[in-house]
């Protein structure tokens, strides 16, 4: 349970990362610690209920495996790909800091919150 708690800790902290961000209009890096924060609530739960890590970055395999609701999947598989471009989108005519609109980035926000709370009801 220690391990659960911990993880949570860390997911929260980086919800108020990801919030600092976006209201700097650090898009990019918002939609980066949103990604983080669902991947370690849960992680938490996996580590709750099988008492060990999955080593994968993949918020739908990870969502699948803690039978997270439906409602949560299709946007997570969003939220991976917007991860991806924030992390590694460099193309020919923008950077990821230009790639992110605020509406956007508060959508992915608030999942993280949806998601993080539905976490610690899993305890």
């Amino acid at each position: 349970m220690e391990d659960f708690k911990r993880w949570i800790e860390q997911a929260k902290r980086d919800i108020k990362i990801a919030e600092y961000n976006c209201n700097g209009d650090f898009f990019e890096s918002s939609i980066f610690y949103c990604q983080q924060s669902v991947e370690k609530s849960l992680k938490a739960i996996l580590i709750k209920n099988e008492g060990k890590l999955l080593k994968i970055h993949d918020l739908v395999i990870l969502g699948r495996k803690t039978n997270l609701p439906n409602e949560f999947l299709k946007i997570i598989s969003e939220l991976n790909s917007a991860y991806t471009k924030a992390r590694y989108g460099i193309s020919i005519n923008k950077i990821p800091a230009e790639l992110f609109s605020k509406t956007e980035t508060l959508d992915f926000l608030n999942l993280a919150k949806e998601i993080l709370k539905w976490a610690e009801n899993q305890m």
